[in-house]
């Protein structure tokens, strides 16, 4: 995402404006892009490290999950990939909860200045705190960065909430935009149903009675949906 440094609010109102109703096309959005609605204007910061962390549900623990780094401020697939010992995981117990010494000890791990440990952790134990009271299944910061003044400070985020628990969560999906979402699956959740687009090419020279026994397999397998004498739906 392109960030631009602005000199006055008039600049700031200048760019957005030119900016709002537009396509934005990132590595997030695909080819297809998606429409910019609001533009987030923020004060420029000295940074002296950039972090990542991220609380995510780990099917292997089945459980939260927390993940961070002292590489921060890129692409963490890419760090993964490249100097995977760079990445450090606690699981966490969810019937006992984050505690404060978990919380201190993943920070220092996360290589924070002396001077900003305390800060850091007390940072960490909120956001899981957010991610439980929320039903969260993934709380992304990205940077977490500290700054020259020693103060950490979330730069970046981004949120995944469950979709089970809508009924208890009236105010977070109050917000949801749904122009940010893929058209298919909002379409589908409308009649209470998930959407998983597949790229498959089924050969017609296999004949029909093949093909229709593929089109079965494939709805009960993974759409739940079939086919009808005028189509698919």
């Amino acid at each position: 995402m392109k960030r631009k440094l602005m000199g006055s609010p008039s600049e700031a109102k200048l760019f957005a404006s030119q900016m709002i109703g537009q396509k934005l096309i990132t590595k997030q959005t695909g080819a297809a892009g998606k429409p910019c609605n609001a533009v987030y204007i923020c004060e420029k910061l000295y940074l002296r490290r950039e972090y990542y962390l991220a609380i995510l549900m780990d099917r292997g623990s089945q459980g939260p999950m927390i993940v961070g780094s002292s590489q921060g401020g890129v692409d963490i697939e890419t760090v993964a990939h490249e100097n995977p010992d760079a990445i450090i995981t606690m699981p966490v117990n969810i019937a006992d909860g984050l505690s404060k010494e978990q919380a201190l000890e993943f920070a220092k791990k996360m290589d924070f200045a002396p001077q900003c440990v305390e800060q850091a952790a007390e940072t960490i134990e909120k956001l899981y705190q957010i991610f439980v009271e929320r039903d969260a299944t993934q709380i992304e910061i990205n940077p977490l960065a500290e700054s020259s003044d020693h103060k950490v400070i979330a730069m970046d985020a981004k949120f995944g909430f469950d979709d089970n628990a809508e009924f208890r969560q009236e105010e977070v999906f109050s917000w949801r935009d749904r122009s940010q979402e893929n058209a298919d699956e909002v379409k589908a959740a409308e009649f209470g149903l998930n959407f998983i687009k597949l790229d498959v090419l089924l050969n017609k020279s296999l004949g029909s009675g093949r093909l229709m026994v593929g089109i079965d397999w494939m709805s009960c397998e993974w759409c739940g949906i079939g086919y009808g004498n005028h189509g698919y739906h």
